[in-house]
Protein backbone atom coordinates (compact mmCIF):
# COMPACT_ATOMS: atom_id res chain seq x y z
CA UNK A 1 0.00 0.00 0.00
CA UNK A 2 1.38 3.41 -1.08
CA UNK A 3 1.46 5.75 2.02
CA UNK A 4 0.46 9.29 1.19
CA UNK A 5 0.96 11.14 5.16
CA UNK A 6 3.88 10.45 6.69
CA UNK A 7 3.77 11.46 10.63
CA UNK A 8 7.34 12.49 11.65
CA UNK A 9 7.69 13.48 15.28
CA UNK A 10 10.81 14.94 17.08
CA UNK A 11 11.02 15.90 20.44
CA UNK A 12 9.45 19.24 20.75
CA UNK A 13 6.51 18.85 17.96
CA UNK A 14 5.05 16.38 15.45
CA UNK A 15 4.51 17.52 12.03
CA UNK A 16 2.31 16.11 9.69
CA UNK A 17 4.17 16.22 5.90
CA UNK A 18 2.71 14.83 2.59
CA UNK A 19 4.77 12.82 -0.24
CA UNK A 20 6.76 15.32 -2.38
CA UNK A 21 5.18 16.02 -5.61
CA UNK A 22 6.95 16.03 -9.15
CA UNK A 23 5.68 18.91 -11.22
CA UNK A 24 3.47 16.65 -13.40
CA UNK A 25 0.96 16.31 -10.74
CA UNK A 26 0.26 20.19 -10.57
CA UNK A 27 -3.48 20.82 -11.61
CA UNK A 28 -4.28 22.40 -14.98
CA UNK A 29 -5.65 25.91 -13.83
CA UNK A 30 -2.23 26.56 -12.07
CA UNK A 31 0.12 25.22 -15.15
CA UNK A 32 -1.60 27.25 -17.38
CA UNK A 33 -0.96 30.02 -15.33
CA UNK A 34 2.81 29.26 -15.23
CA UNK A 35 2.88 29.20 -18.64
CA UNK A 36 2.24 32.61 -19.09
CA UNK A 37 5.49 33.00 -17.83
CA UNK A 38 7.93 31.52 -19.52
CA UNK A 39 9.04 34.03 -21.32
CA UNK A 40 10.55 35.65 -18.15
CA UNK A 41 12.73 32.98 -17.48
CA UNK A 42 15.43 31.18 -19.21
CA UNK A 43 13.94 27.23 -20.19
CA UNK A 44 16.62 26.08 -16.77
CA UNK A 45 15.29 29.15 -14.65
CA UNK A 46 11.15 28.09 -15.08
CA UNK A 47 11.58 25.02 -13.77
CA UNK A 48 13.31 26.45 -10.38
CA UNK A 49 9.72 28.92 -10.43
CA UNK A 50 7.21 26.12 -10.83
CA UNK A 51 9.37 24.60 -8.24
CA UNK A 52 8.92 27.51 -5.56
CA UNK A 53 5.03 27.88 -6.40
CA UNK A 54 4.33 24.37 -6.20
CA UNK A 55 6.33 23.93 -3.40
CA UNK A 56 4.61 27.66 -1.46
CA UNK A 57 1.33 25.26 -2.47
CA UNK A 58 2.12 22.18 -0.52
CA UNK A 59 4.56 23.07 2.30
CA UNK A 60 2.85 23.23 5.58
CA UNK A 61 6.29 23.73 7.49
CA UNK A 62 8.30 27.02 7.16
CA UNK A 63 8.92 28.02 4.17
CA UNK A 64 12.10 27.96 3.48
CA UNK A 65 14.44 27.38 0.75
CA UNK A 66 14.94 23.86 1.88
CA UNK A 67 11.43 23.63 3.02
CA UNK A 68 10.05 24.16 -0.33
CA UNK A 69 12.12 21.43 -1.30
CA UNK A 70 11.02 18.92 0.80
CA UNK A 71 7.50 18.75 -0.72
CA UNK A 72 8.09 18.78 -4.62
CA UNK A 73 9.19 15.75 -5.65
CA UNK A 74 12.14 17.07 -8.58
CA UNK A 75 15.98 16.60 -8.98
CA UNK A 76 16.60 20.12 -8.14
CA UNK A 77 19.49 20.75 -5.75
CA UNK A 78 19.42 23.73 -3.01
CA UNK A 79 22.51 25.30 -4.30
CA UNK A 80 20.54 25.71 -7.62
CA UNK A 81 17.15 27.11 -5.87
CA UNK A 82 19.74 29.36 -3.66
CA UNK A 83 21.57 30.66 -7.06
CA UNK A 84 18.35 31.20 -8.70
CA UNK A 85 17.17 33.50 -5.64
CA UNK A 86 19.71 35.39 -5.83
CA UNK A 87 22.33 35.51 -8.81
CA UNK A 88 20.61 34.35 -12.25
CA UNK A 89 19.49 36.97 -13.96
CA UNK A 90 15.33 37.65 -14.14
CA UNK A 91 13.25 40.22 -13.64
CA UNK A 92 10.43 40.66 -10.64
CA UNK A 93 9.31 43.77 -12.05
CA UNK A 94 8.55 41.42 -15.14
CA UNK A 95 7.32 38.70 -13.48
CA UNK A 96 4.87 41.16 -12.02
CA UNK A 97 4.02 42.44 -15.06
CA UNK A 98 2.47 39.60 -16.56
CA UNK A 99 0.04 38.94 -13.71
CA UNK A 100 -1.00 42.18 -13.82
CA UNK A 101 -1.16 42.11 -17.29
CA UNK A 102 -3.41 39.26 -16.77
CA UNK A 103 -5.44 40.93 -14.01
CA UNK A 104 -6.27 43.88 -16.64
CA UNK A 105 -7.34 41.60 -19.60
CA UNK A 106 -9.60 39.66 -17.25
CA UNK A 107 -11.37 42.62 -16.15
CA UNK A 108 -11.44 44.95 -19.17
CA UNK A 109 -14.28 43.20 -20.67
CA UNK A 110 -16.25 43.35 -16.79
CA UNK A 111 -15.86 46.70 -16.44
CA UNK A 112 -17.23 46.72 -19.88
CA UNK A 113 -20.78 45.02 -19.04
CA UNK A 114 -20.44 46.98 -15.41
CA UNK A 115 -20.74 50.05 -17.66
CA UNK A 116 -23.67 48.87 -19.58
CA UNK A 117 -25.92 47.87 -16.45
CA UNK A 118 -24.74 51.06 -14.94
CA UNK A 119 -26.19 52.97 -17.98
CA UNK A 120 -29.10 50.92 -17.92
CA UNK A 121 -30.19 51.88 -14.72
CA UNK A 122 -29.14 55.54 -15.15
CA UNK A 123 -32.52 57.59 -14.51
CA UNK A 124 -33.76 59.13 -17.62
CA UNK A 125 -33.62 63.05 -17.85
CA UNK A 126 -33.37 65.72 -19.90
CA UNK A 127 -30.06 66.87 -21.10
CA UNK A 128 -26.88 65.28 -21.77
CA UNK A 129 -27.01 62.03 -19.25
CA UNK A 130 -24.68 61.55 -15.94
CA UNK A 131 -21.26 59.82 -17.28
CA UNK A 132 -21.03 56.46 -15.55
CA UNK A 133 -18.09 55.47 -13.10
CA UNK A 134 -16.94 52.30 -12.27
CA UNK A 135 -13.89 52.81 -9.46
CA UNK A 136 -11.20 50.79 -8.73
CA UNK A 137 -9.02 51.45 -5.31
CA UNK A 138 -5.71 51.28 -5.34
CA UNK A 139 -4.18 50.69 -1.23
CA UNK A 140 -0.87 51.19 -0.31
CA UNK A 141 1.17 50.12 2.50
CA UNK A 142 4.31 48.52 4.11
CA UNK A 143 4.60 45.54 6.48
CA UNK A 144 7.37 44.81 8.57
CA UNK A 145 8.71 41.01 8.60
CA UNK A 146 10.75 40.42 12.08
CA UNK A 147 13.90 38.88 11.42
CA UNK A 148 15.54 39.18 15.28
CA UNK A 149 18.43 36.61 14.53
CA UNK A 150 19.49 38.00 10.49
CA UNK A 151 22.32 40.12 11.54
CA UNK A 152 24.14 39.65 8.61
CA UNK A 153 20.97 39.98 6.24
CA UNK A 154 20.73 42.53 3.43
CA UNK A 155 18.50 45.85 3.68
CA UNK A 156 18.25 44.36 7.22
CA UNK A 157 17.09 47.85 9.72
CA UNK A 158 15.09 48.53 12.63
CA UNK A 159 11.31 49.56 12.13
CA UNK A 160 8.41 50.20 13.72
CA UNK A 161 5.97 47.20 13.87
CA UNK A 162 2.20 48.14 15.00
CA UNK A 163 1.54 44.68 16.03
CA UNK A 164 4.32 44.48 18.68
CA UNK A 165 4.01 48.04 19.08
CA UNK A 166 7.88 48.82 19.10
CA UNK A 167 11.12 49.16 17.02
CA UNK A 168 11.79 45.81 15.71
CA UNK A 169 14.58 44.07 14.06
CA UNK A 170 13.59 42.90 10.00
CA UNK A 171 12.58 44.24 6.63
CA UNK A 172 9.95 46.55 5.97
CA UNK A 173 8.07 45.05 2.37
CA UNK A 174 6.36 48.12 0.39
CA UNK A 175 3.58 47.38 -1.97
CA UNK A 176 -0.09 47.99 -3.40
CA UNK A 177 -2.92 46.43 -3.72
CA UNK A 178 -5.18 47.01 -6.33
CA UNK A 179 -9.14 46.24 -6.40
CA UNK A 180 -11.63 46.71 -8.70
CA UNK A 181 -15.21 45.17 -8.84
CA UNK A 182 -14.60 42.59 -5.87
CA UNK A 183 -11.36 41.23 -7.73
CA UNK A 184 -8.18 42.27 -6.21
CA UNK A 185 -4.61 42.26 -8.06
CA UNK A 186 -1.31 42.57 -5.90
CA UNK A 187 1.19 45.17 -7.54
CA UNK A 188 5.06 45.04 -7.20
CA UNK A 189 6.84 44.66 -4.13
CA UNK A 190 9.83 46.68 -2.82
CA UNK A 191 12.06 46.15 -0.32
CA UNK A 192 12.05 49.87 1.97
CA UNK A 193 15.70 50.75 3.16
CA UNK A 194 16.24 53.72 5.84
CA UNK A 195 18.84 56.36 4.92
CA UNK A 196 21.62 54.72 7.28
CA UNK A 197 20.90 51.26 5.71
CA UNK A 198 20.99 52.60 1.93
CA UNK A 199 24.58 54.44 2.75
CA UNK A 200 26.42 50.99 4.04
CA UNK A 201 25.21 49.19 1.11
CA UNK A 202 25.80 51.92 -1.13
CA UNK A 203 22.11 51.81 -2.72
CA UNK A 204 20.10 55.45 -2.86
CA UNK A 205 17.52 55.75 -0.43
CA UNK A 206 13.74 56.96 -1.04
CA UNK A 207 11.17 57.68 1.50
CA UNK A 208 8.31 55.37 2.15
CA UNK A 209 6.43 58.84 0.46
CA UNK A 210 8.77 58.60 -2.66
CA UNK A 211 8.05 54.92 -3.15
CA UNK A 212 4.13 55.98 -3.14
CA UNK A 213 4.14 58.65 -5.28
CA UNK A 214 6.69 56.65 -8.02
CA UNK A 215 3.78 53.67 -7.27
CA UNK A 216 0.96 55.98 -8.36
CA UNK A 217 3.12 57.47 -11.55
CA UNK A 218 3.77 54.39 -12.90
CA UNK A 219 0.36 52.34 -12.10
CA UNK A 220 -1.67 51.54 -15.14
CA UNK A 221 -5.49 50.51 -14.19
CA UNK A 222 -8.34 49.18 -15.90
CA UNK A 223 -9.31 51.35 -18.62
CA UNK A 224 -12.58 52.81 -18.78
CA UNK A 225 -12.22 53.34 -14.97
CA UNK A 226 -11.74 55.54 -12.15
CA UNK A 227 -9.01 55.24 -9.90
CA UNK A 228 -9.37 55.89 -5.72
CA UNK A 229 -6.07 55.83 -4.04
CA UNK A 230 -6.66 54.40 0.03
CA UNK A 231 -3.34 55.02 2.53
CA UNK A 232 -3.12 55.04 6.33
CA UNK A 233 -2.25 58.23 8.02
CA UNK A 234 1.48 57.92 7.29
CA UNK A 235 1.27 58.39 3.73
CA UNK A 236 -1.51 60.80 3.70
CA UNK A 237 0.54 64.03 2.41
CA UNK A 238 0.65 66.63 -0.13
CA UNK A 239 3.19 65.20 -2.29
CA UNK A 240 1.14 62.12 -2.81
CA UNK A 241 -1.88 64.09 -2.70
CA UNK A 242 -0.14 66.53 -5.58
CA UNK A 243 0.57 62.89 -7.36
CA UNK A 244 -3.06 61.57 -7.16
CA UNK A 245 -4.70 64.93 -8.38
CA UNK A 246 -2.22 64.76 -11.34
CA UNK A 247 -3.77 61.48 -12.38
CA UNK A 248 -7.06 63.15 -11.90
CA UNK A 249 -8.04 60.56 -9.11
CA UNK A 250 -8.85 60.66 -5.77
CA UNK A 251 -7.07 59.82 -2.33
CA UNK A 252 -8.79 58.95 1.11
CA UNK A 253 -7.05 58.04 4.18
CA UNK A 254 -6.65 58.41 8.26
CA UNK A 255 -5.57 61.50 9.27
CA UNK A 256 -3.34 62.28 12.53
CA UNK A 257 -5.35 64.05 15.64
CA UNK A 258 -2.96 66.50 15.66
CA UNK A 259 -3.84 67.85 12.00
CA UNK A 260 -4.70 71.41 11.90
CA UNK A 261 -8.09 72.25 10.37
CA UNK A 262 -9.91 75.57 9.32
CA UNK A 263 -13.19 76.26 10.73
CA UNK A 264 -15.46 79.24 9.44
CA UNK A 265 -17.54 81.03 11.96
CA UNK A 266 -21.28 82.07 10.42
CA UNK A 267 -19.45 85.60 10.32
CA UNK A 268 -16.93 84.65 7.84
CA UNK A 269 -14.55 84.80 10.41
CA UNK A 270 -11.65 82.15 10.42
CA UNK A 271 -10.69 80.09 12.84
CA UNK A 272 -7.57 77.11 12.97
CA UNK A 273 -7.42 74.73 15.44
CA UNK A 274 -6.81 71.01 15.75
CA UNK A 275 -8.85 67.98 14.84
CA UNK A 276 -8.91 66.52 18.21
CA UNK A 277 -9.75 70.23 19.54
CA UNK A 278 -12.78 70.61 16.83
CA UNK A 279 -13.85 66.81 17.98
CA UNK A 280 -13.90 67.87 21.55
CA UNK A 281 -16.99 70.90 20.68
CA UNK A 282 -18.84 68.40 18.76
CA UNK A 283 -22.55 67.46 20.60
CA UNK A 284 -24.66 64.70 20.84
CA UNK A 285 -26.97 66.15 17.89
CA UNK A 286 -23.54 66.14 15.52
CA UNK A 287 -23.05 62.97 14.82
CA UNK A 288 -24.72 60.55 12.12
CA UNK A 289 -25.13 56.96 12.51
CA UNK A 290 -23.73 54.57 9.68
CA UNK A 291 -22.83 51.43 8.89
CA UNK A 292 -19.16 50.34 8.67
CA UNK A 293 -19.33 47.61 5.85
CA UNK A 294 -17.54 43.93 7.07
CA UNK A 295 -16.98 40.35 6.36
CA UNK A 296 -19.65 39.83 9.30
CA UNK A 297 -22.56 42.11 8.22
CA UNK A 298 -20.64 45.57 9.20
CA UNK A 299 -20.69 47.71 12.54
CA UNK A 300 -22.36 50.87 13.64
CA UNK A 301 -20.58 53.93 13.80
CA UNK A 302 -21.32 57.61 14.88
CA UNK A 303 -19.84 60.11 12.21
CA UNK A 304 -19.34 63.43 11.80
CA UNK A 305 -19.06 64.81 7.92
CA UNK A 306 -17.95 68.81 6.87
CA UNK A 307 -16.50 70.13 4.00
CA UNK A 308 -13.28 72.03 5.12
CA UNK A 309 -9.23 73.32 4.28
CA UNK A 310 -6.64 70.79 6.58
CA UNK A 311 -3.25 72.33 6.78
CA UNK A 312 -0.76 71.28 4.59
CA UNK A 313 -3.19 68.97 2.34
CA UNK A 314 -5.92 71.51 1.23
CA UNK A 315 -9.65 70.96 0.79
CA UNK A 316 -10.66 68.04 2.48
CA UNK A 317 -13.76 65.97 3.14
CA UNK A 318 -13.33 65.23 6.98
CA UNK A 319 -14.88 62.58 8.59
CA UNK A 320 -14.66 61.63 12.34
CA UNK A 321 -16.06 58.48 13.90
CA UNK A 322 -16.86 57.12 16.98
CA UNK A 323 -17.89 53.58 18.21
CA UNK A 324 -20.37 55.08 20.86
CA UNK A 325 -22.42 58.54 21.98
CA UNK A 326 -21.90 56.97 25.67
CA UNK A 327 -18.74 56.17 26.25
CA UNK A 328 -16.61 58.89 28.80
CA UNK A 329 -13.44 58.80 26.86
CA UNK A 330 -14.42 57.90 22.93
CA UNK A 331 -12.09 56.19 20.73
CA UNK A 332 -12.29 59.28 17.85
CA UNK A 333 -10.89 58.27 14.63
CA UNK A 334 -10.40 61.03 11.63
CA UNK A 335 -10.49 60.31 7.79
CA UNK A 336 -9.95 63.14 4.76
CA UNK A 337 -10.69 62.67 1.45
CA UNK A 338 -10.21 65.00 -1.82
CA UNK A 339 -13.58 63.70 -2.96
CA UNK A 340 -15.15 66.28 -1.59
CA UNK A 341 -18.74 65.39 -2.58
CA UNK A 342 -19.22 62.04 -0.98
CA UNK A 343 -22.11 61.64 1.56
CA UNK A 344 -20.82 60.01 4.77
CA UNK A 345 -22.18 56.46 4.15
CA UNK A 346 -20.40 56.41 0.92
CA UNK A 347 -17.54 57.63 1.97
CA UNK A 348 -17.37 55.24 4.86
CA UNK A 349 -17.78 52.68 2.19
CA UNK A 350 -14.75 53.53 0.05
CA UNK A 351 -12.84 53.77 3.61
CA UNK A 352 -13.55 50.39 4.24
CA UNK A 353 -12.14 49.47 1.43
CA UNK A 354 -8.62 49.53 2.38
CA UNK A 355 -9.36 46.30 5.04
CA UNK A 356 -8.32 44.19 2.10
CA UNK A 357 -4.14 44.89 2.13
CA UNK A 358 -4.04 44.21 5.41
CA UNK A 359 -5.79 40.78 4.74
CA UNK A 360 -3.57 40.47 2.01
CA UNK A 361 -0.30 40.90 4.29
CA UNK A 362 -2.59 38.41 7.03
CA UNK A 363 -2.28 35.76 4.00
CA UNK A 364 1.27 36.54 2.71
CA UNK A 365 2.21 36.06 6.18
CA UNK A 366 0.25 33.55 7.93
CA UNK A 367 -0.78 31.50 4.55
CA UNK A 368 2.60 31.38 2.38
CA UNK A 369 5.17 32.27 4.98
CA UNK A 370 6.48 35.74 3.41
CA UNK A 371 8.09 36.12 7.01
CA UNK A 372 10.14 32.52 7.05
CA UNK A 373 13.12 32.87 4.75
CA UNK A 374 16.54 32.92 5.56
CA UNK A 375 18.18 34.80 2.29
CA UNK A 376 20.78 36.86 3.34
CA UNK A 377 21.10 39.10 0.27
CA UNK A 378 18.20 42.02 -0.74
CA UNK A 379 17.96 41.12 -4.12
CA UNK A 380 16.84 37.58 -3.30
CA UNK A 381 14.57 38.38 -0.19
CA UNK A 382 12.74 41.23 -3.21
CA UNK A 383 12.51 37.82 -5.50
CA UNK A 384 11.19 35.28 -2.50
CA UNK A 385 8.11 38.03 -2.03
CA UNK A 386 8.14 38.54 -5.77
CA UNK A 387 6.88 34.89 -6.21
CA UNK A 388 4.32 34.83 -3.06
CA UNK A 389 2.53 37.63 -4.31
CA UNK A 390 2.79 35.50 -8.16
CA UNK A 391 0.99 32.63 -6.46
CA UNK A 392 -1.17 35.24 -4.69
CA UNK A 393 -2.25 36.55 -7.63
CA UNK A 394 -3.05 32.91 -8.96
CA UNK A 395 -5.67 32.46 -5.97
CA UNK A 396 -7.39 35.61 -6.31
CA UNK A 397 -8.10 34.35 -10.22
CA UNK A 398 -8.97 31.59 -8.67
CA UNK A 399 -11.40 32.65 -6.09
CA UNK A 400 -12.80 35.45 -9.01
CA UNK A 401 -13.87 31.98 -11.05
CA UNK A 402 -16.00 31.41 -7.86
CA UNK A 403 -17.70 34.44 -7.67
CA UNK A 404 -21.15 32.23 -6.72
CA UNK A 405 -19.94 30.98 -3.71
CA UNK A 406 -17.21 33.17 -2.21
CA UNK A 407 -14.04 31.42 -0.89
CA UNK A 408 -11.11 32.85 0.91
CA UNK A 409 -7.17 32.55 -0.30
CA UNK A 410 -6.86 29.46 1.91
CA UNK A 411 -9.43 27.59 1.11
CA UNK A 412 -8.80 28.18 -3.00
CA UNK A 413 -5.05 26.58 -1.50
CA UNK A 414 -6.67 23.76 -0.31
CA UNK A 415 -8.66 22.65 -2.71
CA UNK A 416 -5.23 22.95 -4.73
CA UNK A 417 -3.63 20.75 -2.91
CA UNK A 418 -6.60 18.11 -2.90
CA UNK A 419 -6.54 18.31 -6.64
CA UNK A 420 -2.53 17.81 -6.90
CA UNK A 421 -2.84 14.65 -4.44
CA UNK A 422 -5.04 13.38 -6.61
CA UNK A 423 -3.27 13.41 -9.30
CA UNK A 424 -0.57 12.10 -8.15
CA UNK A 425 -2.40 9.01 -7.08
CA UNK A 426 -3.31 9.14 -11.02
CA UNK A 427 0.03 9.13 -11.57
CA UNK A 428 1.11 6.19 -9.52
CA UNK A 429 -1.46 4.03 -10.70
CA UNK A 430 -0.20 4.86 -14.34
CA UNK A 431 2.93 3.82 -13.20
CA UNK A 432 1.70 0.99 -11.62
CA UNK A 433 -0.13 -0.09 -15.00
CA UNK A 434 2.92 0.57 -17.06
CA UNK A 435 4.90 -2.32 -15.03
CA UNK A 436 6.63 -0.17 -12.11
CA UNK A 437 7.28 -1.41 -9.05
CA UNK A 438 5.84 0.41 -5.93
CA UNK A 439 10.14 -0.10 -4.97
CA UNK A 440 10.57 1.97 -8.40
CA UNK A 441 8.30 4.43 -7.85
CA UNK A 442 9.58 5.22 -4.27
CA UNK A 443 12.99 5.44 -5.53
CA UNK A 444 12.30 7.84 -7.96
CA UNK A 445 11.32 10.11 -4.73
CA UNK A 446 14.45 9.20 -2.67
CA UNK A 447 16.80 10.26 -5.67
CA UNK A 448 14.48 13.99 -6.14
CA UNK A 449 14.53 14.53 -2.20
CA UNK A 450 17.32 17.22 -1.04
Amino acid sequence: MVQLWILEFDETESRRRTMPKPIVCLCGPLHQYLEAFRSCFRPRQWKYFVTVLLGLVECEERRTLSGLLRVVGERICLSGLSRFMNKWPWSPAEVAGVWMGRYRARMTPIVCVEQARLAAERPKRVGRPAKTVVTGYLSMDDSVHVKPKGRKMGGLGKHYSTSEQRNVRGHCLFTGLYKLLDQSCPLAVELYRQRRVCEQEGEPFHSKIEMAVSMVERFEPVPGTHTHVLVDSWYHCKALRKAVQRRHWDLSGALKSNRVMRLMAADGKRTWLKLSAYAALLKPEDWTQVIWPSAQGGQTLYVHCLRTWVRKLGPTRLLITRHSLEEPRPNVRYWGSTDLALAPQALVDTLAQRWSIETFFEDAKDLLGSDHYQLMTATAIVRFWTLIACLLAFLEEQRACQLAQPCSRGEVRRTLQLEHRRNLLRWIALQLSTGHSIEQIDAQWTLSSP
